[in-house]
């Protein structure tokens, strides 16, 4: 069995954290789980967002369809979860390796 991939996204002010779990399902496919966050959005993304191909991973921002159902499900455009969604699905797909992403405000 594949190993899975956790990931956990502390979202900021919005105070919604979550947990995005992805493993393959075969050599071109991941299956997802989006657990642990009480914001509305990220709920509807989550029953959509259940798998992903790796075509899917390639398509333009305004076609992939992590994006096209986080618009559909209301989330806020400056929403760090659809990005941690693509970066499990990489790592599930061991196209990429499992680093840290941050962006942090300096005063």
């Amino acid at each position: 069995m594949a190993p899975i991939i956790r990931v956990q996204v502390e979202s900021g002010i919005c105070g919604f954290p979550c947990v995005i779990e992805a493993w393959k399902k075969g050599p071109r496919a991941v299956s997802l789980k989006i657990t642990g966050s009480e914001c509305e959005h990220i709920k509807r993304l989550s029953e959509d967002v259940v798998q992903m191909g790796l075509r899917d991973l390639f398509k333009p921002v305004t076609k992939n369809p992590v994006y096209v159902s986080a618009q559909q499900a209301g989330c806020h455009s400056s929403c760090p979860v659809p990005v941690a969604v693509l970066k499990a699905v990489e790592v599930a797909m061991e196209m990429a390796l499992p680093r840290d992403v941050r962006i942090k405000f300096e005063k």
